[in-house]
C-alpha cells in the first residue's frame, strides 16, 4: 500500500495505490486565488499546511486502511513552487521517518507521463510526450517507465500561462484555458491569423510572440469579436504544439505520441491531435481527463515504478523548483 501526496502548486491531493488501483483520492482545489487572477504562492503554501494533515485521514477512512498497513509514501519532489513542495515533501518524510518506511520523491513531469497508466488501456513504450501545463511546456522521448530524455522545452513562457495571461488582458476569469475554450467555440478560428513561432533549437517552444501578437490585435480593434479572435488565436497555438509534437516523432522515428497535463483537458487540442495522428499512422495516447491537472494519482503510479526497482529517495533531500 503506497500513499502519495501531491502539493506543487495549489492542488493538496492524497491518493492510496496498492500497484493496481486507486484506493482513495483526495483532492482539494484552492478557490482561494481566482479573484487574483493566479497563485499567489505564500497563500497556496498556508492552504497546504490546512488542507494536507485532514487529507490524509480523510483518504485513509476512505479506504478502510491504518497507518500500519502503509509500506511506502511518496510525494512530489518538484519542480513546482518551492512553498508548496515543502510542505509536501516535507509532510511525506516524515511520516516515512515515523514510520520507518521508504520514501520516494517523484519528479512532477514524470508522473503527468505516468498519469497515461491510469486510463486503464496498456501503454506501450517508447513514445513522444507532450506536457502541457500552467507551468511547464516540455518535450520528452519516453524510453521506459524509468527512463524520460527532455528533447524541448518552452523559452519562455508555458502554454497555460500564455493561456491564462491572454484571458486576463479580455477581462475572463482565472484559470484561463477553460474560459477562453468556451469563448472559442463560439468563434470562427479562422477569422483571424496568428504567426507560427520560430525558435533555434528545432523542439522548444516560444509563447511570447503569439501573447504579443493577441494583445496588438485586440488593441486595434476595440470592437472585435471576442469568440473569433480568441477561436483563432487559440486554433494557432494548439496547430503549433500539434506539429511540435508530430515532428519530434518524425526526427525520433516514434509510431506512439502522448499528450499529458492540465492544458490536455482541452477538446479541441486533443481532437486535433488525434486527427493529426490518425492521418500519419501513429497511435496516440491521451492522458484521462480526470487525471491531466495536478493529482496524487498520477504521484503513486510514478513513484510505484520506483518502488519495484528499489529506487529510494533519501530522507535528507529537498524539493527543488525548477528541473
Amino acid at each position: 500500500m503506497l500513499l502519495a501526496i501531491e502539493t506543487s502548486c495549489d492542488d493538496t491531493a492524497v491518493c492510496l495505490y496498492d500497484g493496481q488501483r486507486i484506493i482513495s483520492h483526495v483532492l482539494y482545489r484552492q478557490t482561494i486565488h481566482a479573484s487574483y487572477g493566479g497563485v499567489i504562492p505564500e497563500w497556496a503554501s498556508r492552504e497546504h499546511e490546512v488542507r494536507l494533515p485532514q487529507a490524509v485521514l480523510q483518504a485513509l477512512q476512505e479506504a478502510q486502511v491504518s497507518w500500519d498497513d502503509l509500506q511506502v509514501i511518496a510525494a512530489a519532489q518538484g519542480p513546482g513552487l518551492l512553498g508548496s513542495l515543502m510542505v509536501g515533501h516535507t509532510f511525506a518524510r516524515a511520516i516515512a521517518a515515523a514510520r520507518q518506511l521508504p520514501f520516494i520523491g517523484v519528479h512532477h513531469l514524470e508522473a503527468h507521463v505516468a498519469s497515461l497508466e491510469l486510463s486503464g488501456e496498456p501503454l506501450y513504450y517508447p513514445f513522444v510526450a507532450l506536457v502541457a501545463t500552467g507551468g511547464h511546456t516540455h518535450l520528452f522521448r519516453v524510453i521506459d517507465p524509468l527512463r524520460m530524455e527532455l528533447i524541448g522545452k518552452t523559452q519562455d513562457d508555458a502554454v497555460g500561462e500564455a493561456l491564462d495571461k491572454v484571458a486576463a488582458w479580455i477581462g475572463l476569469p482565472y484559470p484561463g484555458g477553460p474560459a477562453i475554450e468556451a469563448l472559442a467555440q463560439q468563434g470562427n478560428p479562422q477569422a483571424f491569423a496568428f504567426p507560427q513561432p520560430r525558435t533555434d533549437k528545432p523542439y522548444d517552444f516560444s509563447f511570447s510572440g503569439l501573447k504579443t501578437a493577441f494583445l496588438y490585435t485586440y488593441q486595434r480593434n476595440p470592437s472585435v469579436s471576442l469568440p473569433d479572435l480568441c477561436a483563432s488565436w487559440q486554433e494557432a497555438v494548439f496547430t503549433y504544439l500539434v506539429e511540435k509534437l508530430l515532428q519530434a516523432a518524425r526526427a525520433y522515428h516514434m509510431a506512439r505520441i502522448a499528450l499529458v497535463g492540465g492544458v490536455a483537458a482541452n477538446k479541441l487540442l486533443r481532437q486535433k491531435l488525434t486527427k493529426q495522428a490518425e492521418e500519419e499512422g501513429l497511435q496516440v495516447y491521451l492522458a484521462p481527463l480526470a487525471y491531466c491537472m495536478d493529482n496524487a494519482a498520477m504521484i503513486a503510479v510514478a513513484a510505484w515504478h520506483k518502488y519495484l526497482s528499489g529506487q529510494y529517495t533519501s530522507l535528507h533531500t529537498a524539493p527543488f523548483a525548477r528541473g
